[in-house]
């Protein structure tokens, strides 16, 4: 009896016909599982999540198929991840340790959150940094009282970052963000705006004018730098000097109004420093205590009086 041996032809196509089974296999794409589903392992998760802004839109008002989704509504469909729960690849996770690209993560986000504020985000200091939404936001917790922030308020949730900033806020004479009274979003835009440091507004300037419009003018009699930039005198965060400023008063003055001679360069003689008056006979400058410079020039913002070009009324 002879043995039939496949032909060399024969062969070839049966290893072909696996090689297309092993791709249909390897191809085989995620199907939505349902939120019951991620709830049988994900019970912890469940249990934070249940109190977001997210669950309750998701699970009560879903405005579209995808929120319907819930859970996989961000992370995408869960069958292959419930296959092989070890295989990061398998699902879109929002943490560091994931491995999923930041760009994906965001664009889950950008998903439903584009447009507003959001409009400047490409391209913007905090996008080209690789930050992701995540960062931020917890949309799993409610950690905060609105924004479903990482911390507990806004400024806190800046200040993981931004130090130096955190520092300068606690210095003498800072913005009343220590206290409550405003927050780092009443003036940036951390999503991104048409400005480098993040501005709700085109310019320093006008973002100032939104609480301090007494310095708004227009005045017959303006001041240059004031009308500049305002950090150029000030601080915009916090000084150890009076009203925010760079430097003390006149030293502030003195880095333009310093001639070789005449009134501008004669505020400290020998004989006029505070020290000096407290000497037997000695009398220290009118033009040194309280306020310096703004002891005449009171209205150093700009003056609209006649006879104010000097902006001493």
């Amino acid at each position: 009896m002879s043995t039939l041996k496949p032909s060399a032809g024969f062969s070839f196509v049966c290893a072909l016909g696996l090689l297309l089974v092993c791709q249909v296999l390897s191809a085989e794409e995620a199907t939505y599982v349902g939120e019951k589903t991620c709830i049988a392992c994900h019970n912890q998760e469940n249990r934070h999540f249940s109190s977001t802004l997210h669950s309750k839109v998701f699970r009560l008002n879903p405005k579209n198929e995808r929120e319907k989704k819930v859970c996989e509504a961000c992370h995408g469909p869960g069958s292959l991840h419930a296959k092989n729960p070890t295989d990061k690849a398998l699902l879109i996770g929002f943490t560091k340790g994931w491995g999923t690209a930041i760009e994906t993560q965001n664009g889950q986000c950008m998903g439903c959150h584009k447009g507003g504020s959001q409009l400047h985000w490409p391209g913007s200091i905090h996008a080209d940094s690789k930050l992701g939404c995540a960062d931020c936001h917890n949309p799993m917790e409610k950690n905060s009282v609105s924004g479903l922030l990482t911390k507990s308020n806004v400024n806190d949730t800046c200040a993981t970052c931004h130090q130096q900033q955190r520092a300068e806020f606690n210095k003498r004479s800072h913005m009343p963000l220590p206290e409550g009274k405003m927050s780092c979003v009443d003036c940036h835009n951390p999503h991104g705006s048409a400005t480098k440091p993040l501005l709700k507004a085109e310019s320093t300037n006008v973002v100032c004018y939104a609480c301090h419009a007494e310095k708004r003018g227009p005045f017959l009699w303006e001041h240059a730098p004031v009308r500049e930039n305002c950090t150029n005198c000030h601080a915009v965060h916090g000084s150890n000097h009076d009203k925010l400023l760079v430097a003390a008063r006149p030293y502030l003055c003195q880095q333009c109004h310093n001639l070789s001679v005449g009134h501008s360069g004669a505020f400290f003689r020998a004989d006029q420093t505070a020290a000096a008056g407290q000497l037997p006979g000695g009398a220290s400058s009118q033009r040194l205590p309280g306020r310096a410079c703004q002891n005449c020039h009171t209205q150093i913002h700009g003056s609209n009086h006649p006879a104010g070009a000097r902006f001493q009324r």
